[in-house]
């Protein structure tokens, strides 16, 4: 298993493979033979960053059978899926920040997230996994009541896609088995989702195939699989921690 970050040092962003007190730095294109320097750099003397920049973020909806069953709601005939803007794309560690224009709940959802290696289109669930670069911890935030604000429409685009929304990372870890891992969520220290991705409706595999026939996968794209029981509100001076088995975590704080 490889743990691959990307990283600020002396005011240059890098990229490697994190280790237990350093990082090994690597060069050239992290998805397409990278190549390693030689160079490794104290884990002390560096800032994470998002380790990758997806051209798209996709986030599924109703796929966990315990939430399902909470909800009344049934397993849908195929991967029901919506997009994030990248635009709302912050950092690890950054503050998630309420907008101006929405004053209601903020939800955190704790999710395993697929980051995508190379073009992908049309191929077969048995196929994914050669498409898969890894995978890494996403707290999919949402202001959730904007959801059905509208009885015309259902808003979820703009209620998860405002600034400071689309959270993953730090890092992403390769060879890793998706069908088993725990995920688990803490707010200010508690836990408040603890489940395991074998609770899936669709697998990331089954995911990855069906989503390759509707439209391009591009290195560095992220598809967050969905969340589970557990998900909630926030309140401003929560931190919320979304930690995934063989990952690690992702913290940050509503304000």
């Amino acid at each position: 298993m490889a743990q691959w970050v990307a990283f600020a040092y002396k005011n240059e962003k890098n990229f490697g493979v994190i280790n237990i007190d350093t990082v090994e730095v690597y060069s050239g294109d992290m998805f397409d033979q990278p190549v390693a320097t030689g160079k490794k750099i104290s884990k002390n003397d560096i800032t994470l960053l998002n380790p990758c920049s997806p051209t798209k973020i996709i986030a599924l909806w109703n796929n966990y059978k315990t939430l399902a069953n909470e909800k009344g709601l049934s397993k849908p005939n195929n991967p029901l899926y919506l997009n994030k803007a990248t635009s709302c794309i912050s950092q690890p560690g950054e503050d998630i920040i309420r907008p101006k224009s929405y004053d209601e709940a903020i939800f955190y959802e704790g999710e395993l997230g697929i980051v995508i290696g190379k073009h992908c289109k049309d191929i077969e669930s048995n196929e994914s996994k050669d498409y898969i670069f890894g995978y890494t911890c996403i707290n999919d935030v949402t202001g959730m009541d904007i959801v059905k604000k509208d009885p015309s429409f259902d808003q979820w685009t703009r209620s998860k896609s405002f600034d400071t929304f689309g959270i993953y990372g730090p890092i992403i870890s390769t060879e890793i088995d998706p069908l088993n891992l725990q995920v688990e969520s803490k707010l200010n220290g508690k836990t408040v989702q603890n489940y395991n991705t074998s609770d899936m409706f669709f697998n990331v595999y089954e995911i990855v195939s069906f989503l390759s026939k509707d439209m391009s996968l591009l290195p560095g794209d992220i598809i967050a699989c969905g969340t589970n029981a557990g998900l909630g509100p926030m309140n401003e001076g929560d931190t919320i921690e979304v930690s995934v088995e063989g990952i690690g975590k992702l913290t940050n704080k509503l304000v």
